[in-house]
């Protein structure tokens, strides 16, 4: 094991329920074309200027697959798919329009941490970060130093959450924006380098 664990996490790319303007979570959309553009343009930016992963990881979602098909070509890397990488489970909002969604499920002005993330189904705040921590600890036993993650906006943010203790706030991924950490295996500090980086873009 190294003395530090470097990760790079990496929201997939425009996806069609982006397009179809409806909630995504486990609506398992695939990649627009645009979203490929995407990828593709982050792909050319890593091989010209070499991260240096060992290993890749993505969530099992079409939209993140592909995006981690993608990018890990040029890297001579095959993303292992991980179930825990997922998107948060969303329940019946899943593929539904926000209005719709609104007007099916309004949002209550209190949901505890232990309640499902609608009345009709879908995790809960608490079992979100359980599985948050259940996902960085299997990272955690991976004996390489600088690894890939490839997941969805707002299971990031909860990753981020975990790593550095923030308990408001949002972290802003945007389509194929990525977050860069360095982990101690000595310590509990986690250094954040960057947040939402897309320098590949325009």
């Amino acid at each position: 094991m190294t003395d530090h664990l470097s990760l790079t996490l990496l929201r997939h790319g425009r996806s069609r329920a982006d397009d179809e303007n409806v909630h995504e979570g486990r609506y398992d959309a695939p990649l627009t074309e645009t979203g490929r553009a995407q990828a593709r343009k982050l792909a050319a930016y890593w091989q010209a200027q070499p991260p240096g992963f060992e290993a890749a990881l993505c969530s099992s979602f079409r939209r993140a697959r592909e995006t981690a098909q993608i990018v890990c070509e040029t890297q001579h890397l095959t993303p292992q798919v991980s179930d825990p990488w997922r998107e948060w489970d969303n329940g019946p909002l899943a593929g539904l329009t926000y209005e719709e969604a609104e007007s099916r499920y309004p949002m209550p002005n209190f949901r505890h941490d232990f309640s499902p993330f609608t009345a009709d189904g879908g995790e809960s705040q608490a079992q979100i970060r359980a599985r948050a921590l259940t996902a960085l600890h299997e990272l955690w036993a991976i004996s390489v130093s600088n690894i890939l993650i490839v997941s969805h906006g707002g299971f990031l943010n909860s990753v981020m959450r975990e790593l550095t203790g923030a308990t408001r706030g949002w972290f802003a991924f945007g389509d194929t924006g990525f977050a860069r950490l360095s982990l101690s295996r000595g310590s509990h500090k986690a250094t954040v380098l960057s947040v939402g980086e897309q320098p590949h873009l325009p």
